[in-house]
């Protein structure tokens, strides 16, 4: 056929044609060797041209800004593509430009238009930066059969139709800046179909009728799969096949008490960990003097609830209406969600599965088990959000964690967790410090903690949306009349103010009851410094805080979620570490804004759907052993980046099939599952990593 001379298709070709032949988890779509025809591109306010980069051919772009959307369009060649086989279309992306861009990439069929048939995913690169801009392919559905299941994040699923990518008639990839502010250059190389689709386990055709669909363990009822609990007995004898494998494997040989480095240099003692730069590279430094590289977990021993409420008919067998299990039923608050601003009757079928495995005492008798396995596992950090009743076996190195709640609200600001603190308002100081006497007697100067995180994920916004929700609080906002101080003191009277901003306001007196934003672009220069005095003051009056309490222990940072190089800069000047909820695929070359720091990734996960899971978390893989893989390729990121000095995987146990009362989110997240079983594929490489922990960063 004609089509086979175009050396494109037959790349295409021979790529499916060694899948079909060795199961080969890849084929390659688009090649920019010298043969590739250029003009069969599509350019929108963009140019291009073949390249060589550092990873082979390449196609440069330049985009310019005078369209919302520059970019390319690279048709399928050959033909529609069936993609049906695989999980992900990717492509490597090189920044080649002078500024910051954000790459998409949007997968399309025809009649594409942005929304209905197609998906689309994006990426950021710094200058220079190298990375994989990954678009998972939608094979299937979720549903809620017609509302009959709600308050969760995830749902059972069905066959993809609609709207929806069909995945086996996939036309063009569409690569393209999203509405930029100025031009771009970047390169595409390497472009792929990737990694074997595997279908979730769960689906609302699994059984009639469908309900009830949750055990009585919390396990999803209808489907088997590796590790799934089926008997009590099964559940116990669990626990005795592991005491034997934890006995028989303790954990890294060459650590010391506190999991540092006893092998490794000694460097000061200090009683306390403290941060060191060695060789150029970033650590902690513990109590004793070895490099500690903080390799950890959050919310050990916290056990999440789920609603009841409204839902008799989805719990089979369920515990709650039995005897002895009454103290696991309790009453939540909703944020967010079908339940929201309710308080709701919850179960904590976690708690009770550990009641049914470790017996009466089992409070008593899993802490223990989880200090033996934190160790022969190759962790070496009990991080934020775990229970104090474990941590404060000190057995593990531990996070603490302080919050301003109580603290008066700015009025004008959102966000998804809530409002941010008004930092210049006195209940802010002080609910920092009435959470810091709390300390007192428990985490402060304890050797055993390494430091303080404060608050979790504010709501920082871009470098002028804390000023700007400042102006649009009511008059007697203390944020608000430190604002105006600071105007009054740079102009000489209203009008000069006016004259930049565009405003009209009458008075000095006036501005403080107006709650309209000025032209952010006009006013930009005086928002931008205000956001930065905010910021200073928020970490400075934290660093006081924790330092009049605990002077010898590290301030951790914010755990930053959405931030803004203002706030990040002012994080470098107070924090001993700073601190990062980094939901990425590597952080290799992560850099922050607030100069020569040691970094922390207080949270980073991968889920998958083949265990009976209804959602996969925030960074989606295949299988098991796909996650396994995720976070080894992201640990090891970590070590090669010298300003990292640990990483804090998001979370010990997955959380409820049918939702946290919180939020709704029932991630398949877990180090363990609902009924204490860990996941064998990924404790493998969390153990292979923690015993390479010191010699796999030191080197």
């Amino acid at each position: 056929m004609k089509a086979t001379t175009n050396p494109i298709y037959r790349l295409a070709a021979m790529g499916l044609l060694t899948f079909l032949l060795t199961g080969a988890a890849w084929r390659p779509l688009v090649d920019f060797t010298s043969d590739f025809d250029v003009k069969s591109v599509q350019c929108r306010d963009a140019s291009i041209a073949l390249t060589n980069s550092p990873s082979g051919p390449a196609l440069q772009i330049h985009t310019g800004h005078t369209q919302p959307w520059p970019g390319v369009v690279l048709p399928a060649s050959g033909g529609p593509w069936d993609l049906s086989m695989f999980a992900s279309v990717c492509l490597q992306v090189r920044n080649t430009g002078t500024n910051a861009v954000t790459v998409s990439c949007r997968v399309d069929n025809p009649g594409a238009d942005g929304k209905k048939h197609c998906v689309t995913d994006s990426l950021t690169l710094r200058p220079g930066q190298t990375n994989i801009l990954r678009v998972r392919l939608p094979h299937e559905t979720a549903s809620t059969l017609g509302g009959k299941l709600f308050g969760m994040r995830g749902y059972p699923v069905t066959s993809a139709g609609g709207d929806d990518l069909d995945v086996k008639k996939v036309t063009q990839l569409t690569v393209f800046v999203n509405q930029p502010a100025a031009d771009h250059q970047f390169e595409l190389s390497a472009i792929n179909a990737r990694d074997l689709h595997t279908p979730p386990t769960a689906w609302i055709t699994d059984a009639q009728p469908f309900f009830p669909f949750i055990d009585t363990f919390g396990q999803y009822r209808h489907k088997d799969w590796p590790g799934k609990v089926h008997s009590l007995a099964e559940l116990q004898e669990r626990r005795t096949m592991e005491a034997r494998e934890l006995a028989a494997d303790a954990g890294p040989t060459g650590w010391d008490r506190y999991g540092g480095w006893g092998n490794g240099p000694q460097l000061a003692a200090t009683g306390f960990f403290r941060t060191e730069k060695v060789q150029g590279k970033w650590w902690l430094v513990d109590p004793d003097g070895h490099l500690f590289w903080s390799h950890g977990v959050d919310c050990v021993g916290m056990q999440d609830a789920t609603p009841i409420e409204e839902r008799a008919e989805w719990f089979a067998d369920f515990p709650g209406d039995q005897a002895g299990f009454s103290e696991f039923l309790t009453t939540g608050f909703a944020l967010k969600g079908h339940y929201a601003g309710r308080r709701v009757k919850s179960f904590a079928f976690a708690g009770a599965n550990l009641q049914r495995k470790y017996g009466a005492q089992w409070r008593q008798e899993y802490p223990v088990t989880v200090h033996q396995r934190l160790r022969s596992w190759g962790l070496n950090t009990i991080a934020n959000w775990s229970d104090a009743r474990i941590y404060s076996l000190r057995h593990t190195p531990y996070t603490d964690n302080i919050g301003s709640g109580g603290a008066k609200m700015i009025g004008g600001s959102t966000g998804y967790w809530g409002q941010f603190p008004d930092v210049f308002d006195p209940s802010f100081a002080k609910s920092l410090r009435r959470g810091m006497a709390a300390k007192a007697k428990t985490s402060a100067n304890d050797p055993w903690c390494l430091g303080y995180f404060s608050d979790n994920e504010m709501s920082w916004g871009d470098d002028t949306a804390l000023a700007l929700g400042v102006l649009q609080s009511p008059a007697d906002q203390a944020a608000k009349r430190e604002f105006v101080s600071d105007l009054k003191a740079r102009y000489a009277d209203i009008a000069a103010l006016n004259s930049v901003w565009g405003t009209s306001y009458t008075s000095w007196e006036a501005l403080p009851d107006s709650r309209t934003a000025p032209d952010k672009a006009k006013a930009r220069a005086d928002l931008v410094a205000f956001g930065s005095r905010l910021a200073e003051t928020y970490f400075c009056t934290v660093q006081a805080a924790i330092k009049a309490v605990a002077p010898h222990q590290l301030y951790l940072g914010c755990r930053f979620a959405w931030v803004n190089d203002v706030a990040a800069r002012a994080a470098g000047k107070y924090c001993d570490v700073v601190s990062y909820n980094l939901y990425h695929r590597s952080i290799a070359d992560f850099k922050c804004p607030g100069g020569d720091k040691p970094l922390i990734v207080g949270e980073f996960h991968f889920g998958a759907l083949d265990r009976g899971m209804f959602h996969t978390g925030l960074v989606p893989t295949e299988n098991q052993p796909a996650r396994a893989e995720a976070y080894r390729d992201f640990v090891l990121g970590a070590f090669k980046n010298p300003d990292f000095v640990g990483t804090h995987w998001f979370q010990w146990q997955d959380e409820p099939n049918t939702g946290r009362v919180y939020d709704e989110e029932n991630y398949q997240i877990g180090l363990v599952d609902v009924a204490d079983t860990p996941y064998a594929e990924t404790i493998a490489i969390v153990r292979e990593l923690g015993r390479g922990l010191y010699e796999g960063r030191f080197k």
